[in-house]
């Protein structure tokens, strides 16, 4: 799986707490196009094929970096 890039991330988190693609272009200040466009790519990155994946994917792999980082201290 390819690394997320920073904008991505953040169209990621925004799709988690449930923003459309509308909302999530005004809050960023980008067009709906290039909110499509960060979205295709995300799917792409992660291997999956639509918001709830992406988000259950998101979840759990932020889920197991904080366990990760609970078990290093």
């Amino acid at each position: 799986m390819d690394k997320l890039t920073q904008r991505e991330t953040e169209v990621l988190k925004l799709i988690t707490m449930g923003f459309d693609n509308t909302e999530i272009s005004r809050k960023m200040y980008i067009s709906t196009h290039t909110v499509k466009a960060h979205i295709e790519h995300i799917y792409s990155k992660l291997g999956v094929h639509n918001r709830l994946q992406a988000v259950i994917k998101y979840l759990k792999q932020k889920s197991a970096r904080k366990s990760n980082q609970n078990k290093k201290m």
